[in-house]
């Protein structure tokens, strides 16, 4: 979910030439990355 919606808040800043929003959605893909990332390793602990 966080995924789509950086996704959707960095192009709307893109279009809108607002820098600000653009991070923001940037930053916001950045943490759901960092979450499936995490998810990935814990279930390759777990088998």
């Amino acid at each position: 979910m966080d995924e789509l919606r950086g996704r959707g808040k960095e192009t709307a800043g893109k279009a809108t030439g607002n820098r600000d929003l653009r991070a923001e959605g940037r930053g916001e893909r950045g943490v759901a990355d960092l979450r499936d990332a995490g998810e990935k390793a814990k279930d390759a602990f777990r088998r």
